[in-house]
């Protein structure tokens, strides 16, 4: 009988054709932990692997919250975002039934938004300086006051997965 083959000599048929470093970014972003604190420092977030998605939002109810033309978020599970110190310092709003924005109440700096009932939380990208935002799309972009040039979909409402028309506007 043929002695089987070494670990190191065994390609998997998925990954042939693939550098290591290429294999293996996907498994240290999965472990990937960031770290954030709001403006004072007072409260520390931190978010571990894996955002399910990076975009961009244009809404008016994100543009009030955040006083900016357009609010960018890095979307995890909602197990994967801790408020790590500081929670006796976290304020919740609660414009619907459906979302809770949170805030740091000593600074006001705003640190995410959970999506009541939906196993998602939005973290504010400004709040993890070691994230490598790399927007994925636009949301409710027929409400932007900002217009953005670039490559990405801009959806008029939010994409049909998200429950929405899933229609494009022009860049």
């Amino acid at each position: 009988m043929p002695p089987l083959p070494s670990r190191s000599n065994v390609v998997c048929p998925s990954t042939r054709g693939y550098s290591n470093a290429q294999i293996e970014e996907p498994r240290r972003a999965m472990s990937r932990v960031y770290k954030g604190k709001c403006s004072c420092g007072a409260v520390e977030v931190t978010a571990n692997g894996v955002p399910l998605l990076m975009a961009y939002c244009h809404c008016d109810s994100c543009r009030r919250w955040s006083a900016s033309p357009v609010s960018a978020f890095a979307r995890f599970k909602s197990d994967a975002v801790k408020i790590t110190a500081g929670a006796e310092h976290v304020a919740t709003f609660k414009k619907t039934p459906k979302t809770a924005r949170k805030w740091c109440s000593q600074c006001g700096g705003h640190l995410l938004m959970e999506h009541t009932g939906t196993g998602v939380v939005d973290v504010y990208t400004a709040v993890l300086p070691g994230l490598d935002f790399k927007p994925r799309e636009h949301f409710h972009y027929q409400e932007a006051v900002l217009r953005i040039v670039d490559s990405l979909p801009k959806n008029k409402d939010l994409a049909r997965a998200a429950g929405g028309s899933g229609v494009l506007l022009p860049s």
